[in-house]
This record gives C-alpha cells, structure tokens and sequence, in this order.
C-alpha cells in the first residue's frame, strides 16, 4: 500500500524535506458518512486515501449537490482554494476510509518551497493541476453525456459499483433519469 510521502519520494526524492514532512502528518480512520471539511471551513487539509472512498462536492443557492471528483485508494483529495481563503468544498467519506492528513497551509508553506527549487519543476507541477481541470471543464462544456460517462469511466474505473448512481450523474452534470437512458443507449451500441 503507497503513501503522501511515496507519492513525493517518486517525484521529488527530497529525502530531508520528506522526513521532516512525515512528523506532520496523521493517519485517521473514518467512517462512512463522516463530513472531513465544510464549505467555509478556515482551515484546509490534503487527504491521502489509503483505503476508501472520498469525495468533494460543492451545493448551490437552490440546494444541487455538484461533485466535483471523486478519490479512490492511492488518490489526493483537497480543496484547491487558497490556503488563506475558506474552503469552497465540502470533502466526505463514501466508504470506511483510512487517511493520511497533512493541514495544507503548512504543506504548501514549508514543503513546497524547500523540494520545488527550480521554476521549471514548479512550472510543471502548475501545468499538471491546470490540464487536469481544464479536462473537466472542457468535458462538462462540450462532451455529450455519454462522451461524459465514457471519460468517468476510464477515469475512475475501480469506483463504478461503490458509489450510488445518482453521485455518478451529479459528477457527469446530469440527472440519474438521464444516467439510465445514457446506459441503455450504450447498452443497445454494443
């Protein structure tokens, strides 16, 4: 089972900064339904999941819950507001999840700055966050559903049968009627 600090290790190997890191950071069981963080919540944190399932969602004016992703084992999760602005995601447990917690601010402040010392790696490291939510936006902007379920498909294929349908078609952006017509369409295609 992988670790936050083997994630860092492959990318960085910065063995000095890695085990100062490691002193910071708590593994905590939780169980299903256990809110992590609320929209508002001042302190923000990164989850490791190291068995589980987590999600991030947002609710709007009219009370729609809107998933913004899903993480299963071996996946980061956090909100990606500033560390000095409130959160703007909700973060709960889908499942009995074992999580490695490290408080953001202090991630981003002191380990950041010490393992990303050149431009050019915190260059990279930017552009990875930004192509991987541009594909989001790109897909909830001009990918049919089913073009939409295809990609949550082979994105998240280990959580199909864990998670209930209606959150597959709040991530998709669609309603669970739509989901099951989405179904039966690619059903018929096969």
């Amino acid at each position: 089972m992988s670790s936050f600090l083997d994630i860092l290790n492959q990318d960085l190997n910065p063995s000095r900064e890695i085990e100062a890191l490691k002193a910071k950071i708590s593994v905590k069981t939780f169980k299903k339904g256990e809110i992590l963080q609320r929209n508002g919540d001042r302190i923000s944190r990164i989850y490791y999941v190291k068995k589980g399932l987590l999600r991030s969602y947002m609710i709007d004016d009219k009370g729609k819950e809107h998933i913004f992703m899903f993480a299963p084992e071996d996946w980061i999760i956090a909100d990606g507001a500033d560390f000095s602005s409130p959160c703007q995601l909700f973060i709960d447990v889908l499942e009995d999840s074992e999580i490695e917690i490290i408080n953001k601010k202090l991630f981003e402040e002191e380990y950041i700055p010490e393992t990303l010392t050149s431009d050019k790696q915190r260059t990279a490291a930017m552009i990875k966050r930004i192509s991987v939510l541009q594909e989001r936006v790109i897909m909830l902007m001009s990918a049919t559903a089913i073009e939409r379920y295809e990609h949550f498909k082979s994105t998240y294929p280990q959580i199909m049968q864990r998670v209930p349908q209606r959150m597959i078609a709040s991530y998709l952006g669609i309603t669970p009627e739509a989901l099951s017509k989405v179904k039966g369409k690619r059903a018929k295609s096969n």
